[in-house]
């Protein structure tokens, strides 16, 4: 209930579609369809289920981000063959996919030194935010290339040139966002991306709290 109340109207249209597009699809017996529709709808409410549990503060952008991206990759992409038809459509969603994971990286390294930037250097929670975001990347190429070996799927598109080409796109989202947590760190500033990681920061304080006065007012 909290969750519903405290969301964003925008998100929620977003799910209410999901939700109707879904149930639509299993009274056309669509079951593809329904599935991708309940799939999507499932993983746009994992982050504030968990941050709920973790009792950790969402940004709004954040939430609007990460819904956005899954129904982008999952129901636009598979629903509606966006892959296909775009061919630009698989390497953005991984080039902001990396860009997320490895700001989510810095997040949680930062966090395990309670925001004290002086217990490590600003470059390697910068180089462990990098890593994060190829660890990810990794980990789903591992994963298309089990769903299209084991059930006949066909994920990985071209093969070994779709597989390097969104790793080779991965690299370059994990190093924007790695740069951005170790420009935030030095300066305090780091354009847009940075002014994400300074809002979380503060909506946590609790976490950060070496580095809360640091903060902006």
């Amino acid at each position: 209930m909290h969750l519903i109340k405290d969301s964003n109207p925008k998100i929620l249209v977003l799910w209410a579609a999901l939700l109707l597009a879904g149930l639509v699809a299993l009274g056309l017996a669509r079951w593809s369809l329904a599935f991708v529709s309940f799939a999507t709808l499932a993983l746009s409410l994992l982050p504030p289920l968990l941050a709920a549990r973790w009792s950790l503060t969402l940004p709004l952008p954040f939430l609007i981000f990460t819904t956005a991206f899954f129904f982008a990759s999952i129901f636009l992409g598979e629903a509606f063959d966006f892959y296909e038809r775009l061919w630009w459509w698989d390497l953005a969603l991984h080039g902001s996919a990396a860009v997320g994971f490895g700001l989510t990286g810095f997040l949680f390294v930062f966090m395990l030194f309670e925001g004290d930037r002086f217990a490590a250097p600003p470059s390697a929670i910068a180089f462990i935010a990098f890593c994060v975001a190829m660890m990810v990347g990794a980990m789903w190429e591992v994963f298309e290339f089990t769903m299209d070996t084991t059930f006949g799927l066909n994920m990985q598109k071209s093969g070994l040139n779709d597989t390097m080409a969104d790793l080779v796109v991965n690299a370059v989202g994990g190093l924007i966002a790695s740069l951005t947590g170790y420009i935030y760190l030095v300066r305090d500033s780091a354009g847009i991306l940075g002014s994400a990681l300074s809002q979380f920061i503060r909506l946590n304080q609790r976490l950060y709290e070496k580095y809360k006065h640091r903060l902006k007012k």
